[in-house]
């Protein structure tokens, strides 16, 4: 064997020192999720920086030639008696009392200590150089090695790039408004205690105008206790932006917030504002918990959510294949449980695990931003049983610990980054809407398999929707595809009414503990889905005119796999976001055949498709469309599909929430007209649309939306077409929409029923198209029995989605599991009645 000198001197010019902007691997493997801590440890390329583990840095030298690796081992240290944690591991010894995570006070995270070693290994025989051999070689190969092994350890990995490790959730910006804050000269003089609303009288969370010193409740919170709300009403009635909490003033300031800026804010001039109103700061004592304080309640009664969690019952910890804990990134519990449910589906397995072995062979020079091997890699992961093992608890010198239901488990950092990467909310560290990232996530499987296997396919449906109208009874049929049904929650449909309004009265009279949870019965959501929406405005072509019309919608397709999301977060009269509290009786097993499509009913006649008339509004002079049923001499035709009507009352009511009008006019269109809540969901969808406020374009215009040919994306051509539609269809959808891949995609679902007629080429005839034409292939999608039963469902807890906690449970072999991040055990009393997001699938007949 050659010297190691002299080997290390040969491949000195491969190796790099880290400079800004290199992305350095070195807590992950790219290709599995070995570590520095796993047995073999961590190799991490000396040129490219990428991490390999043992089993996969001979491949990496194979491929590219690479001979320098950093060898990088960790060994964990025991614990002390002293550390922060209990030989359980739960609850930590010390409290948290600042939020913030991190630094001194905060939330604790895990700062496990590790002893680490470090050498450089050439490959291919594995030669090992430790800093104490570089001593003994020629200077310039001593200090260009020192200088790449010092570079790679001193770089933040990029997993501890993406990571919160410090976060401080007190720091407050100064208020725009507090320098030159207006105050009222109104003689309101405020005692220094017994507070009260003006309104309503509640004694608890009371807050102060720093205007006009009105005394006013805060905001009512998602379980029904908190405020009424009157300090925010007080604000949408006056503007006046700053109030201050009752109660938490100190001579060290207090809890201060603007609504305008809708944050908690710092007012360096509170003292003076508080004087005004005969309130002198530095002789207050706090009486009331500060918002903070509510928050760090909040966060650490996470442990304390017994019913979802099961944790009033000692659970087994259940460990191997496809019993794989995920560790908890930094708010990831939406991930994780979606990802283990999705894991759980036959197409995921066979189309990422089963084909392991191809994919990463196949797998570009950077397999890290590869979407395919990452995938793959964490449904390997997931599956395979390698990381379902007993997390090491060193609990004293010995080892010696109480047994729990972690695992060393998975962190699918390289995962998170990939999928999170341009996106404004999954690329944060913030809690978020396991729904919206179920959505996401399908929707970068779509855009991945626009050839072969495509495993989305099976939670893809169609959706018949028919708008019936009053006046001639004449129907229209479309179709849309979706992948979750979202079921509502009739509320006025609770069974226990009664017990729900003697909690309310116990509420107003000061017992904050009144809570009750409201009794919802499936069948009632269910009824509640299906049930006809009436539809006002509705412009009817068969009386060419506006009138009232019914909107139902069926099954056209049943897929192998069903998503039910129950809409439990939802907006309050005054538009501030809450959940409702309910428990709803979700059944094992679903038939859902009744709500099949019909189609045309025997008899029955449709709307006739004529457009309607243009959209007469004051600003703007209605002209023809010149080139298409216009000419020079009379310019009175207009293009129907250039004017359509809007609905001007959505249209105004979304103005007035404070949407862009060419946005609200787009929400109405593209929703057809069908009312509030769907323009309203079609806004929320496509507010990071980069021309969500830019003129509506319609299709056959001579504006920006007819895109010639040449300048389509065929990236956006290629996605359309693996939804099942051609060439044609594609290129008309995307001509009709600026090239806008989002916009084509719902522009092209609702034309469904107008596929046939679509004739985009350019050097087709009508004849051509008429003569041999065979039905458009449309959207593919798998059909089947309704007939189904639960084998999974995610939970949430907390207020909102943007915080609280996911876990999810899986019946594995007829046995419920609790996937409660790096916790795997099996479940004792699984809260189906409890669920945000439930899983079924197809059973025979």
């Amino acid at each position: 064997m050659a010297d190691v000198g002299e080997v290390l001197k040969s491949v000195l010019s491969t190796i790099r020192v880290p400079k800004s902007g290199d992305r350095v691997h070195k807590d992950e493997c790219a290709l599995s999720f070995a570590s520095p801590e796993s047995e073999g440890g961590l190799f991490v390329c000396m040129n490219t920086f990428l991490g390999f583990g043992s089993q996969y840095v001979d491949r990496h030298y194979a491929r590219t030639g690479q001979r320098a690796y950093l060898h990088i081992t960790r060994t964990r240290k025991p614990k002390s008696e002293d550390d922060g944690n209990s030989a359980s591991g739960h609850p930590p010894k010390k409290k948290p009392t600042r939020l913030a995570i991190g630094i001194e006070g905060g939330f604790d995270v895990d700062q496990d200590q590790y002893e680490e070693d470090i050498k450089v290994v050439i490959l291919p025989d594995r030669q090992e150089v430790t800093s104490e051999d570089l001593v003994t070689m020629t200077e310039v190969v001593k200090e260009r090695v020192s200088r790449a092994m010092a570079g790679i350890m001193a770089a933040d990995s990029v997993s501890h790039a993406m990571q919160v490790q410090q976060w401080d959730g007190e720091v407050r910006q100064e208020s725009k408004y507090a320098a030159e804050l207006k105050q009222l000269d109104n003689g309101v003089k405020i005692p220094p205690s017994g507070w009260r609303c003006e309104v309503c009288d509640l004694q608890e969370n009371i807050w102060m105008n720093l205007t006009d010193g009105k005394v006013l409740c805060g905001r009512r919170y998602f379980d029904g206790s908190g405020g009424n709300n009157h300090a925010l009403l007080h604000f949408k009635e006056t503007r006046y932006p700053l109030a201050v909490k009752l109660g938490t003033i100190t001579p060290d300031g207090a809890d201060v917030y603007s609504y305008d800026e809708d944050d908690m804010v710092l007012d360096s001039k509170l003292a003076e504002h508080l004087s005004h109103f005969g309130i002198d700061m530095m002789t207050m004592e706090k009486t009331e918990s500060t918002m903070t304080e509510l928050e760090i309640a909040v966060n650490q009664r996470v442990g304390e959510w017994e019913v979802i969690q099961e944790s009033g019952t000692t659970l087994r910890p259940m460990f191997g294949p496809g019993l794989t804990g995920m560790k908890n990134l930094g708010n990831s519990c939406y991930l994780n449980s979606v990802m283990q449910v999705l894991f759980t589906v036959p197409d995921f397995q066979e189309k990422y695990v089963s084909n392991i072995d191809k994919i990463i062979e196949e797998s570009p020079s950077d397999p890290s931003q590869d979407f395919k091997t990452q995938v793959a890699k964490l449904g390997y992961g997931l599956l395979s049983g390698e990381y379902s093992k007993p997390a090491p608890d060193l609990g004293d010198e010995n080892g010696a610990a109480e047994p729990r239901g972690d695992q060393i488990g998975i962190a699918p950092q390289m995962f998170k980054a990939l999928v999170g990467r341009g996106h404004p909310e999954f690329s944060t560290n913030r809690q978020q809407d396991a729904q919206e990232f179920l959505l996401h996530f399908i929707n970068m499987v779509e855009r991945n398999c626009r050839s072969g296997q495509n495993p989305s396919e099976a939670f893809r449906f169609l959706v018949e929707e028919k708008i019936v109208c009053e006046q001639s009874q004449k129907a229209k049929y479309t179709q849309r595809v979706d992948y979750i049904v979202q079921l509502p929650v009739p509320m006025d449909q609770a069974t226990n009414t009664e017990e729900l309004q003697e909690a309310e009265r116990r509420r107003e009279m000061g017992d904050t503990s009144a809570t009750v949870r409201a009794q919802i019965p499936f069948t009632s959501c269910m009824a509640a889905l299906t049930e006809p929406e009436v539809l006002t405005d509705f412009w009817s072509s068969a009386v060419q005119s506006k009138t009232t019309a019914t909107k139902t919608m069926r099954f056209a397709s049943f897929p192998d796999y069903l998503v039910i999301q129950i809409k439990k977060f939802t907006f309050g009269l005054d538009w501030v976001p809450k959940k409702l509290d309910v428990s709803i009786d979700v059944p094992d097993t679903l038939d859902l055949s009744a709500l099949g499509a019909t189609g045309q009913l025997p008899g029955e006649e449709l709307l006739p498709e004529v457009a309607p008339p243009p959209l007469m509004t004051p600003d703007v002079e209605v002209k023809g469309i010149l080139g298409f049923h216009g000419n020079e001499e009379d310019d009175s035709l207009y293009s129907p599909l250039l004017s359509p009507v809007l609905d001007d009352s959505t249209v105004s009511q979304l103005c007035e929430m404070g949407f862009p009008l060419e946005a609200c006019r787009k929400a109405v269109y593209y929703t057809g007209n069908t009312g509030i809540d769907s323009a309203m969901n079609w806004v929320m969808g496509h507010m990071e649309d980069p021309d969500f406020a830019a003129p509506l374009v319609l299709p056959g215009s001579s504006g920006a939306g007819n895109t010639p040919t040449e300048s389509l994306s065929e990236d956006h051509l290629a996605t359309i077409i693996s939804l099942g539609f051609s060439r044609d269809q594609a290129t008309k959808a995307l001509r009709a929409t600026s090239n806008i891949l989002d916009r084509a995609v719902d522009w092209i679902f609702s034309h469904l029923d107008n596929l046939e007629s679509m004739d985009v080429s350019e050097g087709r005839s009508a004849a051509e198209s008429e003569g041999g034409r065979e039905p458009p292939p449309g959207p593919r999608v798998r059909d089947g029995p309704g007939k189904y039963e639960l084998f999974a469902f995610i939970s949430h807890m907390g207020t909102s989605t943007m915080c609280g906690h996911y876990v999810c449970h899986i019946k594995k072999d007829q046995q419920w599991v609790i996937f409660n991040d790096q916790k795997v055990c099996a479940s004792e009393k699984p809260p189906k009645d409890l669920g945000y997001l439930y899983f079924y699938r197809r059973v025979a007949d």
